[in-house]
């Protein structure tokens, strides 16, 4: 292990500690989330109640499905599908939902997050090349930024499950927008120490109506697993448990979410272009255990301020597949 990779290991750990959470919006395309099947079915939820807290990115739910038969899907058509590597296609239905600091008042809170949720198809294709170690992921999203995507209808449902205060503000909502973004995800293996230790080098790109952004960092997994760019074999261990952990840096241009859709400039609150933070770090950790075709998983994440006005936030995951 060269100085150079055991400083970008150090920094890794010593900010995972220090912040004691990690990780993005719900994203299975990491290697450290690979199921090293070609086909099976996965639910993730991400919830700030998990800390404790309830505001900005306060909940996400992505249900996916993956299968070779899926590659005959209309959007894989419009993926980029390498040659030479180890296929697996997808698709998701995603919701994810954003509010205030504080969702008892009924006025706009001016200078905090507006309410805005999104709902969207996303097709994906994850490409492994065994050989040089490394994935490419690419993904197509469809759907809509606004009411019709059910952010509050969702709250309310679930705060009064836990006999939580109902959500107000929703009227000033971001309004009803197309959400079409198409992602790029590539990971380079760096070190690893067979089953028990890998760092690999990640970017990220993402363009269309709902953001645009570019993001680099570093992965780790720790424990016990199998290659996650090595097919061959890949299930010879019946049971699999790790712990990982990722470091971004974002690059921002526009999020929605925050600013408003690109078409329908008629929002009754938004926050401006100046204000919105155009750098910001995010980091997950987070423990896997895989028994036999079953994966379980639970993350913690933490975020910098989005805007000049905001705050940290932190959230957790919890993540069930099962493989077939």
């Amino acid at each position: 292990m060269t100085g150079k990779y055991i400083g970008f290991f150090l920094l890794l750990i010593i900010i995972s500690f220090r912040q004691k959470v990690m990780a993005q919006h719900i994203d299975n395309y990491s290697v450290f989330k690979t199921i090293q099947q070609d086909k099976y079915i996965q639910l993730h939820f991400d919830n700030d109640f998990f800390i404790n807290t309830d505001y900005y990115y306060t909940q996400g739910v992505t249900l996916e499905y993956v299968k070779p038969g899926l590659k005959n899907f209309f959007l894989t058509k419009l993926l980029i599908q390498p040659r030479s590597t180890i296929r697996q296609y997808g698709i998701s239905i995603n919701s994810f939902v954003y509010t205030p600091t504080d969702i008892s008042s009924n006025n706009v809170l001016y200078g905090d997050r507006p309410f805005a949720s999104c709902i969207s198809v996303k097709s994906f294709l994850l490409s492994t090349d065994s050989i040089r170690k490394q994935r490419l992921t690419t993904a197509i999203s469809v759907g809509v930024v606004g009411p019709v995507a059910l952010g509050k209808e969702i709250q309310s449902i679930l705060h009064r499950w836990i006999y939580d205060v109902l959500p107000k503000g929703w009227q000033y909502q971001v309004q009803n927008d197309l959400l079409l973004n198409y992602q790029l995800n590539y990971e380079k293996q760096l070190l690893n120490a067979p089953e028990h230790f890998l760092l690999d080098a990640t970017a990220e790109a993402r363009l269309g109506t709902l953001n645009d952004k570019l993001s680099g960092g570093l992965n780790f997994m720790a424990g016990s697993f199998s290659d996650p760019f090595q097919w061959a074999g890949a299930n010879k261990k019946m049971i699999k448990c790790y712990l990982y952990g990722q470091a971004l840096v974002n690059f921002i241009g526009y999020d929605a979410t925050l600013q408003g859709g690109i078409f329908n400039r008629g929002n009754p609150y938004t926050i401006t272009n100046d204000d919105i933070s155009r750098i910001t770090f995010q980091a997950m950790a987070g423990i896997v255990l895989n028994v036999k075709n079953i994966t379980l998983s639970y993350s913690q994440s933490y975020l910098t301020k989005e805007f000049s006005t905001g705050i940290y936030h932190r959230w957790g995951g919890l993540n069930l597949g099962y493989s077939f």
